[in-house]
């Protein structure tokens, strides 16, 4: 019932969605990005919901590049997160989009920036969480692995941040990486002739990338065994150690997780067998309930019937 409703008026709907973005309160900006996710959510994958990408992307990117308040920073990456997800059509969409986020992961100063702008940790950890969903649809594709290195060193140093979520989300990151074999230089048979380079910084590539590696195993085993004494923060200690332990177990040895999730008090379950697909679905599980209840009653509902 729902879909049938949403598809005979999301166009309309878009378009009261995308005035709330561009011109609404703090809240209208939440309720309506959110709103403009389960959209997309609710028809799927398909014209339609490419379209909402089309047309909401350039205002959400303005968001992210203004620097707003974490009140709108973190709805604006969850609602691009999910409507490049059902939306993109093609590579270059969702570079766009990964370019965005990076942005705020890691802004750089130049000519027309200034002073370099540090995201607070929860807008940290989202932007990650948001850039990582989005990679693991890229598959194994690749310029070249030198253009991975300056990103994967990055990430590294999130693995000592002070903020526990942003050191979470930045492991999610990097295990995708190495799943993605982004660190692994002998399958980038190809990288001289991209880059023009040479046997010698092949190898320089190489030891680099070996290195990263060694540094994320250590900082890894690390945080499996954090202490929790007097006065250590314990929130979310658990999940951390868990976490690195099974990325540190896919890192040396190749356990790949395996989960079993079951699907709304149903009787099917979903099986999960690789770091990719595990992302995946916790990410979109999570961002798919928390703009359902955020919008379904509050802002949806409200002007699908009124």
């Amino acid at each position: 019932m729902l879909h049938g409703l949403v598809e005979n008026r999301y166009a309309t709907l878009l378009s009261q969605f995308n005035n709330s973005v561009k011109k609404g309160s703090t809240k209208e900006f939440f309720l309506a990005s959110h709103a403009i996710g389960l959209l997309a959510i609710t028809l799927g994958a398909g014209n339609s919901s490419h379209e909402i990408m089309e047309e909401s992307h350039p205002q959400l990117c303005r968001v992210l590049q203004a620097w707003s308040d974490a009140s709108k920073m973190i709805p604006a990456l969850d609602c691009l997160a999910v409507i490049t997800f059902v939306g993109a059509t093609d590579l270059a969409e969702t570079e766009s989009s990964l370019k965005a986020m990076w942005d705020v992961i890691h802004p750089k100063s130049g000519s027309n920036v200034g002073t370099v702008r540090k995201p607070r940790p929860p807008v940290l950890a989202a932007a990650v969480s948001a850039w990582t969903f989005l990679l693991t649809t890229v598959g194994s594709w690749r310029i070249n692995t030198d253009s991975w290195k300056e990103p994967i060193a990055f990430l590294s140093t999130l693995l000592e941040a002070d903020d526990r979520a942003v050191r979470m989300a930045a492991g999610e990151a990097l295990v995708l990486c190495f799943e993605l074999n982004l660190l692994d230089v002998s399958s980038c048979e190809d990288g001289d002739v991209n880059t023009g380079g040479t046997g010698g910084s092949k190898n320089k590539l190489f030891l680099d990338m070996q290195a990263l590696k060694a540094k994320i195993s250590g900082l890894a085993s690390n945080l499996s065994a954090e202490a929790g004494g007097k006065g250590a923060d314990k929130k979310n200690l658990t999940d951390q150690r868990d976490l690195f332990q099974r990325i540190l177990d896919f890192v040396k040895y190749g356990d790949c997780p395996e989960e079993s999730i079951k699907i709304a008090g149903k009787r099917d379950v979903l099986r999960v067998s690789s770091w990719s697909e595990l992302i995946q679905v916790l990410v979109f599980f999570s961002l798919a309930c928390e703009m359902y209840l955020h919008v379904l009653i509050n802002y949806l509902f409200f002007l699908l019937f009124s």
